[in-house]
């Protein structure tokens, strides 16, 4: 079957759903596909908040601007940086007029959070569950409006582009375009041609990579491994990031996330025998970036054997405490563990990808008339480290440009209509799914043993020639077998994490969030 549109946007975070509806509201007709339901992403699960320069009685843009190039180590793209940060306003209040609720003070301004590696109070966010309000709030614009057409429980299997059409396909070819994707509709089985003049990946980001993840499972790096397998390009992807604190809670898949909000709040991180630790890391001590606290952590455990440490915020005003975090007292009290008594056990866990699929200022990948936003996208903005609570500003700022520049294009192009369907002929049901879930375990505990917090040239090796045989394996089951989504994601989580792989060996430095110990960042070569 064949569904033609003007714009093709596949996932539906706040990237995606923004893209969508800026098109739409100009008369694009779009098509937006959905693996689960159209609630179901990375951005409802965002408890900390938005990044956005508001209180200019103490803070301004060269302040924000400065916190990224550090957090980012330096590697972040300066035009990117400025960009976000200067556009970041404009696109608050596009949020508040889709119906997005943040939390303000009695004088009715925001109610503003900071976060680890910020100097100034500048954390937009509803409670501590942001990214739910504004997923809320999109998924309601999105289902009024009437040029947008939602595809729920579609997995797009792979984009369409001239290899499709009989011609040979190189990374050095280049005028290599996008004219639409082949799309599994899991309620009939049958994959279908969806065309497009424009083409819009927006699919999030890789946790589902490793055992133990704050995404939702879903978040397999599908756009990420569909577009390198088109032959675009992809960068950055050794830069994974690891929130120090997850919720530890064996045996929970994804993790539940305890915000770094809670740390720029007040709490203290203590190893298990209830001492700090985080004084002889860094002077920041807990609002130190990320990655500099998830290390610390995973220095601590390994040095005294203990698979988590604490979170103190005991110390705190309790009523305090359940006002900005009750979705966070909630979850803790039901495990038994009454956050304004006891310390919370907390671990890192893989949190967000800072590479990706490479895009230019507007959105644009290295493949013609395919666009890539948010998470799935390497924008520059985060270099070798995210700064809290940029990702969901990046996500509406590149969304916001993307839609721009797309809307000048589509005038002048047209749908591909000699794109032939999809060719199955000769293949079968998988029969047995317990090989899919199980290399999808052994995916996981080889990205998770071997390319996680800290690396080494041999971990790398190791992983490197176990993904290979799975790579061989599955490749061959995809050949013989009707596509699938768990063969599917099976395959993309493979592509990501040789990619993630490959990229950190050939980074022969600690930068950022990888952190070799064969080459060690002066700074930090006794944390591990």
């Amino acid at each position: 079957m064949y569904h033609k549109y003007d714009y093709l946007v596949i996932g539906s975070g706040i990237a995606g759903m923004s893209f969508a509806l800026k098109v739409a509201r100009e008369g694009g007709k779009v098509a937006m596909i959905c693996k689960t339901t159209l609630e179901e992403a990375n951005t409802n699960l965002a408890q900390g908040g938005v990044a956005s320069v508001t209180n200019l009685e103490v803070d301004d843009f060269d302040k924000h601007i400065n916190d990224t190039m550090i957090a980012g180590d330096w590697l972040s793209d300066p035009r990117a940086v400025e960009q976000v940060v200067k556009k970041a306003p404009g696109q608050i209040q596009e949020l508040l007029g889709w119906g997005v609720e943040f939390d303000r003070d009695e004088s009715g301004s925001f109610d503003l959070h900071r976060e680890g590696g910020h100097c100034e109070f500048r954390i937009l966010h509803h409670a501590d569950n942001t990214g739910a309000e504004i997923q809320r709030s999109l998924v309601e614009a999105v289902k009024r409006d009437p040029n947008i057409d939602i595809f729920e429980h579609h997995f797009a299997v792979e984009i369409i582009t001239q290899h499709h059409l009989g011609k040979v396909v190189t990374r050095r070819t280049p005028d290599i375009t996008c004219y639409g994707a082949y799309v599994l509709n899991e309620e009939t089985g049958r994959v279908d041609t969806f065309l497009a003049k424009v083409t819009v990946m927006a699919t999030g980001g890789t946790g589902a990579v490793y055992t133990t993840t704050t995404n939702p499972l879903i978040a397999t790096g599908d756009g990420i491994a569909m577009v390198y397998r088109a032959k675009g390009t992809v960068k950055d992807m050794e830069f994974i990031q690891f929130h120090p604190t997850a919720l530890y809670h064996p045996g929970d898949r994804p993790s539940f996330l305890i915000t770094e909000a809670m740390r720029g709040y007040g709490a203290v991180l203590r190893n298990l025998d209830g001492e700090e630790f985080m004084h002889k890391y860094d002077p920041r001590l807990s609002l130190a970036p990320r990655d500099i606290v998830a290390r610390a952590i995973d220095s601590e455990m390994k040095l005294h054997g203990h698979d988590h440490v604490y979170l103190d915020v005991t110390h705190k005003d309790p009523e305090q405490t359940k006002k900005h975090f009750p979705n966070i007292y909630e979850k803790c009290l039901s495990l038994g563990i009454d956050i304004t008594k006891d310390m919370i056990p907390v671990a890192p866990a893989a949190h967000y990808l800072c590479g990706g699929i490479d895009v230019d200022l507007n959105g644009c990948s290295s493949i013609d008339r395919l666009y890539a936003i948010g998470e799935c996208s390497r924008t520059g903005l985060h270099g070798g480290n995210r700064l809290a609570s940029n990702s969901l500003i990046e996500a509406v700022v590149y969304a916001d440009t993307a839609a721009r520049h797309a809307m000048e294009r589509v005038k002048d192009l047209d749908i591909r209509h000699d794109v032939p369907e999809w060719n199955d002929e000769g293949t079968a049901h998988p029969e047995e799914m317990v090989l899919i879930t199980q290399s999808e375990k052994e995916v996981n505990q080889i990205m998770s043993y071997y390319v996680g917090i800290v690396r080494s040239d041999l971990r790398l090796k190791r992983a490197w020639n176990r993904l290979d045989i799975l790579y061989q394996e599955t490749e061959a089951l995809f050949k013989q077998s009707k596509p699938t989504r768990q063969l599917c994601e099976l395959r993309n989580i493979i592509n990501v994490g040789y990619l993630v792989m490959r990229q950190a060996m050939e980074r022969k430095e600690s930068r950022g969030l990888h952190f070799t110990v064969d080459y060690p960042h002066p700074k930090l070569e006794n944390n591990d």
